[in-house]
């Protein structure tokens, strides 16, 4: 699997080529419909929104790290003692005035995306548009796929990161378990081979994604990441006709752990939800 990169690309010609097949790929201008490419830096965080609260708390003080000090932290960063990461902010609700800087939000592509529709936007789908802040040094603790097979869009707005995914199918390689089939216990950084032998048949694909930059992931490819140096990225994930089926599959698997009631519930009202927006997609191609 090569990870492409493409300046000039229609909205078909990425249904064909990677969304409907499912490869990933590297839009190198989507950001330019966003006004918040060209004004994201440490230094615009800090002057217009010093005292908005990370969803990461600092466990030396007990409360939660503000943004200043989350620039502070990352700009400081280095390989040998690097600040933690990644320090997030669900957007919606921390900083919400930068959605009008990320509009549209599909950069005319991640579309039609439900979980932007209303009926998704009740309950925790995985919806959330966040901030993701990290210094060099910082890794993302696991390779993971996303929750209820959700695919990723990482904007890239300041700074440089390395990023490793694997092609589907080689989850017998990166060890994972039906206790817990969303996260490797692999570190991809620093294998240990005695521990996971099986990791030297694993083909990681490795590759930088930097400022202006877009990484489209499809559900189900495990994927982690490393800050080469200060960055600031904006992520959110994706549902529609393509990955309903499976999502539909995690909705009962995770509600069930709390109860068959509440799994039902919460699977007959996806469910509901899913076909109206299935509807609103047949009729908007009319």
């Amino acid at each position: 699997m090569e990870i492409q990169r493409k300046e000039s690309i229609t909205y078909q010609e990425f249904m064909e080529e990677h969304h409907n097949p499912g490869i990933p790929v590297i839009f190198t201008n989507a950001t330019e419909a966003w006004k918040a490419k060209k004004i994201f830096t440490p230094d615009w965080f800090r002057t217009n929104y010093p005292d908005r609260e990370s969803d990461v708390i600092n466990t030396t003080l007990g409360k939660p790290y503000r943004i200043s000090e989350v620039m502070d932290l990352v700009e400081s960063s280095s390989v040998e003692n690097p600040a933690p990461y990644p320090l997030t902010f669900d957007i919606k609700k921390k900083i919400p005035e930068l959605l009008e800087l990320l509009t549209p939000l599909s950069l005319d592509y991640a579309k039609p995306n439900w979980l932007q529709e209303k009926p998704f936007q009740r309950g925790h789908w995985g919806g959330i548009v966040e901030l993701f802040v990290g210094g060099p040094g910082g890794k993302f603790p696991y390779v993971h796929k996303d929750y209820y097979h959700l695919s990723a869009w990482i904007n890239q707005l300041y700074g440089e990161k390395e990023f490793t995914v694997f092609p589907r199918g080689q989850e017998k390689y990166l060890y994972v378990s039906d206790k817990n089939e969303w996260r490797s216990p692999v570190n991809v950084f620093e294998p240990d081979y005695n521990a996971h032998p099986e990791f030297r048949n694993a083909t990681p694909i490795r590759f930088k994604v930097s400022a202006g930059e877009t990484l489209y992931i499809p559900f189900g490819i495990w994927h982690t990441a490393y800050s080469l140096n200060p960055t600031i990225s904006v992520a959110f994930d994706q549902l529609n006709h393509k990955n309903f089926p499976l999502f539909m599959a995690d909705v009962w698997n995770f509600k069930k752990e709390a109860s068959q009631p509440k799994a039902a519930a919460a699977y007959l009202y996806a469910l509901a939800a899913g076909a109206g927006c299935r509807i609103k997609d047949t009729f908007s191609r009319v």
